[in-house]
């Protein structure tokens, strides 16, 4: 996955970016003012660096103008992002250098998506090498159907298993999930959250395991939260395969559903 440097003296924000870029995956980095942040940068060469305009230290401007000198981040993707957007500054922020920019507050649904061009090129190439060098599958050997209620969750789940050759199908509900497993053709692995509104994770996998049709299916809860490993405990009484707890890296994820899938065709 990517190495992003966030240069960003407001906390709230910084949390955030590095909240988002860790679920996605990422390894984020953090400078609290542009001196710092051009040193960090030049140190560690990351794959993408996002910058505050309004920096202590030196401003944004100057980062930008220092890091895209000759050197290791001459071609490293620079993005801009302030608080203060006026008429005129994307194109005066990218006139000086910058390849991107992004005004706040920042939207957690959205904001992964915006940062994908400049993510897509580091990703897919580093996931493509993994899943190659483990011999996992290919585009036409596993269809995984995700069920949540977040599209944010939805497209995490997109963006860790499409590059390995996962056909992704989703539901963000369970009547929605049972309807696709019942009426089209069986997934090769139902990956599910637990908390979703009127019927839950629980609900879902009695639903799947009472259905002789469906109940073979390899069957993985995902979740960003657990109580005491109660939820845990309960989900594999319930038949679940595993019981993964977000953050998790893209190929540890890959390792556990390719386990999950070699227990069942075993038994």
């Amino acid at each position: 996955m990517a190495r992003v440097l966030i240069i960003e003296d407001n906390p709230a924000s910084l949390d955030l970016m590095v909240y988002l870029f860790k679920a996605f995956g990422h390894e984020p980095s953090c400078a609290r003012d542009g001196l710092e942040g051009i040193e960090v940068a030049r140190r560690e060469v990351p794959d993408l660096i996002l910058c505050d305009i309004q920096l202590p230290g030196a401003d944004g401007i100057q980062v930008c103008t220092e890091l895209k000198k000759e050197g290791p981040t001459k071609h490293t993707p620079l993005v801009a992002i302030t608080a203060y957007a006026m008429v005129g500054d994307r194109e005066r922020f990218l006139a000086n250098g910058f390849n991107g920019y992004l005004s706040k507050p920042i939207n957690p649904e959205t904001f992964i998506a915006e940062m994908a061009p400049y993510l897509r090129t580091t990703v897919d190439l580093a996931t493509q090498a993994i899943a190659q060098s483990h011999g996992w599958p290919g585009p036409t050997e596993g269809t995984i159907l995700v069920v949540d209620n977040s599209p944010v969750n939805i497209k995490l789940s997109r963006s860790m298993l499409e590059p390995f050759g996962y056909k992704i199908i989703d539901a963000q509900c369970v009547d929605e999930a049972m309807t696709m497993l019942v009426e089209e053709q069986s997934p090769d692995l139902i990956l599910s959250d637990v908390h979703m509104q009127v019927k839950d994770g629980f609900d879902f996998i009695q639903e799947v395991k009472a259905d002789d049709k469906l109940s073979q299916i390899p069957f993985i809860f995902i979740s960003s939260t657990v109580w005491g490993g109660r939820e845990r405990d309960r989900g594999l009484s319930l038949g679940a395969d595993q019981f993964i707890i977000r953050p998790i890296e893209p190929q540890a994820l890959v390792a556990e559903i390719e386990a999950s899938r070699s227990r069942k065709k075993g038994t």
